[in-house]
């Protein structure tokens, strides 16, 4: 065991990695339980208010965290206790901030709405692309090429260009997390690229405007897509950041 943390996490300079990963989710729970807590009545918790009974969301915090970790990171390198420090204060603020991403998307307390969604979509987004990291995902599929091709300098390029083609495609499409995934995992981008555009998305009010059958088929697989995933995607939601106000 101690073997593979060292050539794992120590050796390749990851723990920092690993403890900004471990501090924002564990702050993204923590911080949800409270807010279900305040909620709900219970335990000591309340909200926090500044001089004129102005509400002070935790993004606040957040914000003043996630800077100083972030230049503490920058300031300290890769190693050392300072650089450990840097990363738990940065995981804490990213934590605290994006568990209220609706309110800075939408410039509005929307925490226990429809939109207040947003957030922990936010949250389990940024956490699978931290964890693909740390599992040794590079940006573009750089790691899925040789040694041979690393170094050929043309060859690093197209691969590089080609996955970011993709993934703005499936942006334009409106598959903005598949897009996003598809940075660090090149094969998911190609897949949303192929498909069908979502309604409403730039690539459907631009390319299919004149073309119905594309736009008909696109709003069959929409739904299809939709009845399938979107309960099961609910619940998850409201089991990790709780159920919005009706």
């Amino acid at each position: 065991m101690s073997d593979w943390w060292y050539r794992n996490i120590i050796e390749p300079g990851k723990l920092p990695l690993l403890l900004a990963l471990s501090s924002f989710v564990l702050t993204f729970l923590i911080t949800r339980l409270i807010t279900r807590l305040i909620r709900a009545g219970k335990g000591p918790f309340r909200n926090i208010s500044g001089s004129g009974g102005v509400h002070i969301h935790h993004v606040v915090p957040g914000v003043v965290l996630s800077v100083i970790g972030g230049f503490g990171a920058v300031g300290s390198g890769s190693t050392g206790w300072w650089a450990g420090i840097s990363a738990v204060l940065f995981g804490i603020g990213a934590g605290l901030v994006l568990d209220e991403f609706a309110l800075i998307l939408y410039l509005d307390d929307v925490y226990w709405t429809e939109r207040g969604r947003k957030s922990t979509e936010a949250v389990v987004l940024t956490a699978s692309l931290a964890g693909l990291l740390l599992c040794g995902f590079l940006p573009f599929g750089v790691n899925s090429l040789t040694d041979e091709e690393q170094h050929d300098r043309a060859a690093l390029i197209v691969s590089v260009l080609v996955s970011l083609l993709f993934s703005l495609i499936a942006l334009f499409k409106g598959k903005a997390r598949m897009g996003v995934l598809g940075v660090l995992i090149p094969f998911v981008a190609f897949v949303a690229a192929v498909r069908l555009a979502r309604p409403g998305s730039f690539w459907d009010e631009h390319l299919y405007a004149r073309r119905p059958r594309a736009r008909r088929r696109a709003l069959r697989r929409a739904a299809r897509h939709d009845a399938r995933w979107a309960g099961p995607r609910r619940r998850l939601q409201d089991w990790l950041g709780g159920a919005p106000d009706q």
